[in-house]
């Protein structure tokens, strides 16, 4: 599957760096864009962007009469960041036409959520996807597995874990989160079946079952 475009821009270089990071392991193409020009030129020069994330204070031209630009020829969705929690800066976003308002601190994994939950109220992004990495390909759609081309059984559960933790590629997971997700909120059972469903799963996975890491002490990452 094609990876969605997405566009930051910020006008500091460890803020692009941090985002960019989260999107790309998210399977997300990123360019960046370090002031409100050159952030028109991309949007007018690239055609295929699903989504952009725009700081709101940046010199020359800030975020808000960047907006205003790509608001008048295109309903894009944008997420607008700022360094500062005033009311009517977000009222300000809002009036002008963002789709999301982050205020700085924000934590990158929220930032992808929101991304995401965007991109599937736009219809961007295809809920039924197929992920890949390294040799190990999932159908969320017709729900198999298949590494190298040859298809591996699994169970409901362990098909549940896998696809959980290539959905959050680099990303270290707590067995708290990893129980909330894949068992849902109201399971009561003890956390370690999560390490006895892992040990089944990287089993299956054969080789491939060392891109599941585990972090001592909190739980696991899936990283290729």
């Amino acid at each position: 599957m094609e990876r969605l475009k997405i566009l930051v821009v910020d006008d500091e270089s460890r803020m692009r760096k941090l985002v960019r990071d989260f999107l790309t392991r998210s399977n997300y193409t990123v360019l960046e864009a370090e002031n409100g020009k050159d952030a028109l030129d991309i949007f007018y020069a690239e055609k295929d962007l699903a989504l952009i994330v725009l700081d709101v204070m940046m010199p020359e031209v800030n975020g808000f009469d960047v907006l205003r630009e790509i608001r008048s020829s295109s309903d894009i969705p944008v997420i607008m960041l700022t360094a500062r929690s005033d009311e009517q800066d977000e009222l300000q976003g809002f009036d002008t036409g963002a789709d999301e308002y982050i205020s700085k601190p924000f934590s990158p994994k929220i930032l992808v959520a929101r991304v995401e939950a965007i991109l599937r109220r736009s219809g961007k992004m295809e809920t039924e996807q197929v992920l890949s990495y390294n040799g190990i390909e999932i159908n969320k759609a017709a729900h198999n597995v298949h590494i190298d081309g040859k298809e591996v059984e699994l169970s409901y559960k362990e098909f549940e874990l896998l696809t959980y933790f290539m959905e959050n590629h680099g990303i270290a997971l707590s067995r708290e989160n990893i129980l909330n997700n894949v068992w849902d909120y109201d399971y009561f059972g003890d956390a370690r079946t999560i390490d006895t469903h892992v040990k089944k799963l990287r089993g299956k996975l054969g080789d491939k079952g060392e891109c599941i890491k585990t972090i001592w002490g909190m739980g696991y990452k899936f990283e290729t």
